[in-house]
C-alpha cells in the first residue's frame, strides 16, 4: 500500500505503537505532532509541518484515560482546521462514551451523542470506528461516520488458530445482546451458537440464570465488543465449566480492562485464553503475568486498508472482506 503525497497520518498519545505499525503498512512517516501538557493538565496538541489542503488521518482512542484522550483529539483537530487542512478523518479504533446511548432512567446524559457532536463540531469531517457498543450510534454523527467491525478478524484468527477444535468448539455469546456478533464467528467455524441468559442483581452486578444451548464437554469461546471489569465474563465462564465446559476462552475487541479486571482473571483462573486487539494498548500486567494466557491481535492491516481506500477514493466496506478465507 502507498498513500498519495497530500495525506498524512498522524498518531497522539492513545494508539502510538499501533499507528506506527499502520504508517510502516502505507510506507510512509508518521506526521510531526507537538504535544505539551501545562502544569494547570491543559492540552495542547498541533502538527510540525503544514497541512495546508493536506488529507489528514488521525489515529486516537478515546481510552482510559478518555477525557484526556478526548480532548486532546479535539484539540488537534481543531488545529489541523485553523491550518486550513482539507480534509481531517478521525480513525477511533476504540470509542469511549459509547456505553453511554441511550437514557436508561430520568435525567441520564446521552454522552455519545454529546462525544460525537464535540468530534463535528472541532471539524472532524468522517469518523471512523471499530464496534460501537450499539451500532445505531451511527446516527449521533453529522459527518460521515464508518462504523467498521473487528468480529471477521477475530473470527479468521479462530479458524487458523490450532488450539481449537472445530469438531467440539462452541462459540458463546454473554447476552442476549450480542448474539449477531457471536452468530458471525459461528457460521465463519461452522459452529453450534450458545446464549447465556444474563441478569443483573440490584447491586448490578452479572447473574448468569440460564445457559441456552449445550456446552457440555465442549472447548467454549465467548464472543463481546469489550471486556470491562471483567465481572460479567468470570460469572459466564464459572456457569460455562459448571455446565461441563471443557475450556473457556474469551474473544473481546476493546480490552478496556478497567480493575478489579486484573484481580478477578488472575485469581478466578476460569479463563483458558484472552484474545483481544490493540484498538486500546495492553495493560502492562497482563502483559507481564504468566497466569493469563493474552493473545492481542493488531487492527493495523485493517486500518491501513481504510486509510488507502479513504485516499484512493474507494469502497471502505471491502476492507470487511480482507479475512475471508
Amino acid at each position: 500500500m502507498k498513500i498519495e503525497d497530500n495525506a498524512v497520518v498522524f498518531s497522539l498519545s492513545a494508539n502510538p505503537d499501533l499507528a506506527k505499525s499502520v504508517a510502516e503498512i502505507l510506507n510512509t512517516k508518521l506526521g510531526d505532532v507537538y504535544l505539551n501538557r501545562f502544569p494547570s493538565k491543559e492540552v495542547l496538541a498541533s502538527p510540525n509541518n503544514t497541512v495546508r489542503g493536506k488529507q489528514c488521518f488521525i489515529i486516537q482512542s478515546t481510552c482510559p484515560p478518555v477525557n484526556d484522550n478526548l480532548m486532546e483529539v479535539l484539540v488537534f483537530i481543531d488545529s489541523l482546521r485553523r491550518a486550513s487542512a482539507g480534509e481531517i478523518n478521525v480513525i477511533i479504533p476504540y470509542f469511549g462514551y459509547a456505553r453511554q446511548d441511550r437514557k436508561s432512567k430520568p435525567r441520564e446524559p446521552i454522552t455519545a451523542k454529546l462525544v460525537a457532536d464535540l468530534l463535528v463540531t472541532a471539524g472532524a469531517d468522517r469518523v471512523v470506528t471499530f464496534d460501537l457498543h450499539a451500532s445505531q450510534e451511527q446516527g449521533f454523527f453529522s459527518c460521515l461516520e464508518d462504523d467498521l467491525s473487528a468480529i471477521p478478524l477475530i473470527g479468521h484468527v479462530l479458524y487458523n488458530d490450532p488450539e481449537i477444535d472445530k469438531e467440539n468448539v462452541v462459540i458463546v455469546s454473554p447476552d442476549h445482546g450480542g448474539v449477531n456478533r457471536a452468530r458471525k464467528v459461528a457460521e465463519k467455524l461452522n459452529a453450534p451458537l450458545a446464549i447465556i441468559d444474563k441478569r443483573r442483581n440490584n447491586k448490578y452486578q452479572p447473574e448468569v440464570m440460564n445457559i441456552i444451548g449445550g456446552v457440555d464437554g465442549k472447548d467454549c469461546v465467548l464472543i463481546d465488543d469489550m471486556i470491562d471489569t471483567a465481572g460479567t465474563v468470570v460469572a459466564a465462564a464459572n456457569a460455562l465449566k459448571a455446565n461441563g465446559a471443557k475450556r473457556v476462552m474469551m474473544c473481546a475487541v476493546h480490552p478496556v480492562l478497567s480493575d478489579p479486571a486484573y484481580e478477578r482473571l488472575t485469581t478466578s483462573h476460569v479463563l483458558d485464553k484472552l484474545i483481544v486487539t490493540d484498538s486500546i494498548p495492553l495493560d502492562r500486567r497482563f502483559v507481564d503475568n504468566k497466569d493469563i494466557r493474552v493473545q492481542v491481535i493488531s487492527l493495523a492491516p485493517h486500518i491501513a486498508a481504510i486509510i488507502d481506500s479513504i485516499n484512493h477514493d474507494t469502497s471502505i466496506s471491502v476492507t470487511s472482506n480482507m479475512y475471508k478465507d
